[in-house]
């Protein structure tokens, strides 16, 4: 629906200009809580990530216990596969805060940073050993995840609606992804 509404400069768009300019104060914070969702940022974690669960898997003799890495790996190469068709196709334009052009919708940054983190929290959910850490990797996670989106609005490089879009892109692929790692899980066994 929202895509809809873009592409057809629907109602929805009003409410977002609106909303927008009510939130758009670009300063330091908001660029510095942006950029967490750069490429050069998000990716390196989930790397390290990747590796941290491999080498785990391994010494913990889990049968394919390369799987989920690279699963992570291929989830993430997705996002650019996903988003930039869709940036193309929709060609929308940027908010008033940045230079004129498009390609802003869906946002590529919260997308990653959904996809990164997300993807890093899900493969790291079975190593803590208390149901409170679990719950503040989570909690974590969301909160990155809250504050690269706020920053894109707030510093007006995405109008809000490219960051929802987001938000419903990467819930769908980190619940086939959640999905997909509790099948490995019920079908793996230690050696």
């Amino acid at each position: 629906m929202i895509t809809w509404q873009v592409a057809a400069h629907g109602p929805l768009l009003h409410l977002d200009a609106r909303l927008s300019r009510a939130l758009v104060h670009p300063d330091r914070a908001s660029e510095l809580l942006a950029d967490l969702g750069n490429i050069q940022v998000a990716v390196p974690v989930l790397v390290v990530v990747l590796a941290y669960v491999g080498r785990r898997g391994r010494a913990s003799g889990t049968d394919r216990w390369w799987l989920p890495p690279l699963a992570g790996a291929v989830l993430m190469a997705l996002v650019p596969v996903i988003v930039v068709p869709l940036k193309e196709l929709i060609a929308r334009g940027g908010t008033p805060a940045v230079p004129p052009g498009t390609g802003y919708y869906p946002s590529g940054h919260t997308a990653t940073a959904m996809i990164a983190y997300g993807s890093a929290t899900l493969l790291l959910l079975p190593w803590p050993r208390t149901v409170h850490a679990r719950r503040a990797l989570v909690l974590a996670c969301a909160l990155v995840v809250a504050c690269v989106s706020f920053g894109l609005v707030r510093r007006g490089y995405h109008w809000p609606l490219d960051v929802v879009a987001s938000w419903c892109l990467g819930t769908v692929l980190l619940a086939s992804f959640r999905l997909f790692l509790g099948r490995f899980r019920d079908g793996s066994q230690p050696k």
